[in-house]
């Protein structure tokens, strides 16, 4: 699996600088605490998307895009936290599909894949979530950081990029292995001292099997 492609490279160096550091903001804030704020990232990365999409689409629905996308993007992010174990199936569903056909493109069930995909990110969600957050934010730095290099010209990011392409290749998925590592030990250490209003979704979901078990337990 290629983590850096040129031809992405080559639009992220376009990007202005003011948005660059940005991304390079936004990149370190999710390797660093991607499940600590995953409220936060959930709720923003949905009214985001439904504002793009209200953005790019509004005229198919008979509505001004300057009109639609407010209020998809304010409908999506009041349901968002309400939506997130439908959220977090799809996107299982997409990371399993995007997965499979760059490691096995002759595995040709896209339907099968989706769903076990789903399951298992909705199941393992605070695992997952962990692991895409730190790829993600490794990324996002990546990019923006070598556009900002090559729009200050202090080096030529896409030639740089093109003669270590293995090695910046390992280099990404060590920083994003890295990071998973990080979050996993925050996450330690933050969950003793977490009172019991402040449960995660995760942790509820893992005591949702142990009530029933015992409501059954009762009711038998």
């Amino acid at each position: 699996m290629i983590f850096m492609d040129l031809d992405i490279l080559s639009d992220v160096i376009q990007i202005s600088p003011g948005f660059l550091i940005l991304g390079v903001v936004i990149g370190l804030s999710l390797w660093l605490f991607g499940w600590r704020w995953h409220r936060f990232w959930i709720v923003l990365a949905t009214t985001v998307g439904a504002g793009l999409v209200g953005l790019m689409h509004g005229e198919h629905f008979r509505s001004q895009p300057l009109v639609a996308a407010p209020l998809l993007a304010l409908a999506a992010g009041v349901l968002a936290l309400s939506l997130v174990r439908l959220l977090a199936f799809f996107a299982g569903g997409i990371g399993g599909l995007v997965l499979i056909q760059s490691v096995a493109p002759q595995f040709e069930q896209p339907l099968i894949t989706f769903v076990v995909s789903g399951l298992v990110g909705l199941f393992l969600f605070h695992w997952c979530w962990m692991a895409l957050t730190s790829m993600g934010g490794t990324l996002l730095f990546a990019y923006c950081g070598l556009g900002l290099g090559s729009h200050y010209r202090a080096f030529d990011a896409l030639a740089w990029s093109a003669q270590t392409g293995p090695m910046l290749n390992w280099l990404l998925g060590g920083a994003a292995f890295l990071g998973l590592a990080f979050q996993i030990v925050l996450n330690r250490r933050t969950r003793g001292r977490r009172s019991p209003r402040d449960d995660s979704y995760a942790e509820e979901w893992e005591e949702e099997p142990k009530r029933k078990k015992s409501w059954f337990r009762r009711a038998g």
